[in-house]
């Protein structure tokens, strides 16, 4: 069961937000955290740079007359107040960065909601409930990623909250501690699922799809699971030139071997949305005249299936048991991440295509290859997400880039949907 969605023509909104505004905070925000030297922006979790953005952001809230606040996980929140207290209808993402980002990923989401709250606010509009904007720490991955919005969630627990450390083994709680944070309150940021009435998130798409279709904007409708492993085949290290080739243990070999049979895997096992990837591979000992004994390396997949994934997991474990019997070798599989695919919810899906309709915007449907906090928030409450052209489909470099025209056709079809769903006695909801 679920309850209706008014159709486009029910429905007109004057608002349109200013895009003006929505220019000057983006590079406001990008000037924090901005390297001259790479043009790259370092605003990586709870970093000085990152907590300076924090304080920029809750200044630009209470500058527009909207009621600031934060909880433990340093989440940070505006929020315009509505005729009852909760359900409330959630607008955010996140603006911490990857180590030399461009200066859209995650802040467009936020400067977006923050403009739709102020333009809401100055028009005047009487909302049945209230409208909060959320900007969530840790997204990005400095410390395993969706800190805030799995505290947000109640999906923290207090050994990752303890465990969790960046490449440099710098622990989670350690910096928090140093920003004057205390972890453990971070515990205490998760809100009950029945007070989120609606989460929604605009981002850039992060993918070539949208911009070489000449689309504004791309309606998601599911975002996909992830799986990341740390992986380590293990033989023996031994003399290059004195060990022959047919007694050899040679790890490098065998993550070789791994590498080339992913395709094939990936067509026995995956379907059409299947992503795998080895980013990262470190050998050992690592001197030119030694065969490797020892190789550790990362293997990232994605899928919208959860059926899916399991099927490429047990295949590439299939896989490396065969490599490693047939080179003498011996692995090990350590899980680093799991998140599972989680649907957008129908009702606010179609909501944002009736908007998208009523503004005239050239749209589609779409999948997010990408994890966002979207996907957490989703696994408690309704949520849905707008996508908007990456140029070229960079992203993650000073070079991602939208026009400003599609940010203003996204920005727009965001603050038609708020009003709608700010508005409206009853939301969308699914029980199916």
């Amino acid at each position: 069961m679920s309850s209706p969605v008014p159709a486009a023509s029910s429905f007109s909104s004057p608002l349109a937000v200013d895009l003006e505004r929505i220019k000057a905070d983006i590079h406001a925000l990008a000037a924090i955290g901005h390297n001259d030297a790479d043009r790259g922006i370092y605003r990586m979790a709870f970093t000085d740079a990152d907590m300076e953005g924090k304080r920029w952001l809750l200044h630009r809230i209470e500058e527009n007359d909207l009621v600031p606040a934060s909880d433990g996980a340093a989440n940070i929140s505006g929020i315009l107040p509505g005729k009852v207290e909760n359900p409330r209808v959630f607008v955010g993402s996140h603006i911490d960065t990857v180590p030399c980002a461009g200066m859209l990923d995650g802040t467009l989401g936020v400067v977006i909601g923050l403009e739709c709250l102020r333009t809401l606010r100055a028009a005047g509009v009487e909302l049945e409930r209230p409208i909060e904007l959320i900007a969530f720490s840790d997204e990005e991955g400095r410390f395993g990623g969706m800190f805030g919005s799995e505290a947000f969630t109640g999906a923290l627990t207090p050994e990752k909250l303890l465990s969790a450390k960046d490449l440099n083994a710098v622990l989670l709680s350690d910096a928090m501690l140093e920003q004057g944070l205390d972890p453990k309150r971070a515990l205490d940021a998760r809100r009950p699922p029945t007070d989120i009435g609606a989460y929604l998130e605009l981002h850039i798409e992060q993918g070539p799809v949208l911009d070489q279709s000449l689309q504004q904007v791309g309606i998601v409708e599911q975002i996909t699971g992830l799986r990341s492993w740390s992986l380590k085949l293990t033989g023996e290290a031994n003399h290059a030139g004195t060990t022959p080739m047919d007694y050899r243990k040679d790890a490098l070999m065998g993550l070789a071997d791994f590498a080339h049979e992913i395709p094939r895997i990936l067509d026995e096992n995956g379907g059409e949305h299947s992503r795998a990837t080895i980013g990262k591979a470190e050998v050992q000992p690592g001197a030119p005249n030694s065969v490797p004994g020892t190789v550790v390396f990362s293997l990232d997949f994605r899928d919208p299936s959860s059926e899916t994934l399991e099927a490429l997991s047990q295949a590439f474990q299939k896989a490396l048991a065969a490599i490693s019997r047939r080179r003498g070798l011996q692995f090990e599989v350590n899980v680093q991440g799991d998140i599972k695919p989680v649907p957008c919810l129908p009702e606010l899906a179609d909501l944002l295509e009736a908007e998208a309709q009523r503004l005239d915007l050239r749209y589609r449907r779409m999948l997010s290859g990408a994890a966002h906090d979207a996907q957490m928030v989703g696994r408690v409450a309704p949520m849905a997400m707008v996508f908007v052209p990456s140029r070229g489909g960079m992203s993650h470099s000073p070079a991602e880039w939208t026009a400003w025209g599609d940010i203003e056709a996204g920005a727009n079809l965001m603050l038609g949907a708020l009003h709608r769903l700010a508005t409206q006695e009853t939301l969308p909801t699914s029980t199916s």
